[in-house]
C-alpha cells in the first residue's frame, strides 16, 4: 500500500509556450538559456546534406539588455515567454527612493 500524492500544474500557470523555430520573427520574444529575450536579428541557413535548416537567433535579455545567441533546427520547438506590456504614469519619487505610479487603464495608484 503506497500513499502517493501527485500535484498537477494548471495550463494557465505557465509563463511560456512552445513555438517552432521557423515561426519566430524579428522583434518577437524567445527564451534563451532561461532568460526572456527580444529577437533583434535572425537568419536561417539552408538544409545541409544530413540535417535540418538551422535558425540563428540574436536577442537581448528584456531585463538586463545582455546579448544572447541561439542556434536551433528550424523544425524544433523553442520556448516563447508570455509577455504583457503595461504602461504606467510616474506620479512621484519619494525621499526614500520609492516611486508612486498610476495604472493608465484603471487609474489605480
Amino acid at each position: 500500500d503506497i500513499d502517493a500524492d501527485f500535484q498537477t500544474g494548471e495550463a494557465a500557470g505557465s509563463h511560456t509556450f512552445p513555438m517552432q523555430c521557423s515561426a519566430l520573427r524579428k522583434n518577437g520574444f524567445v527564451v534563451i538559456k532561461e532568460h526572456p529575450c527580444k529577437i533583434v536579428d535572425m537568419s536561417t541557413s539552408k538544409t545541409g546534406k544530413h540535417g535540418h535548416a538551422k535558425v540563428h537567433l540574436i536577442a537581448l535579455d528584456i531585463f538586463t539588455g545582455k546579448k544572447c545567441e541561439e542556434l536551433c533546427p528550424s523544425t524544433h520547438n523553442i520556448e516563447v515567454p508570455i509577455v504583457k506590456r503595461k504602461d504606467y504614469q510616474l506620479c512621484d519619487i519619494g525621499e526614500d527612493g520609492f516611486c508612486d505610479i498610476m495604472d493608465l487603464e484603471t487609474c489605480d495608484q
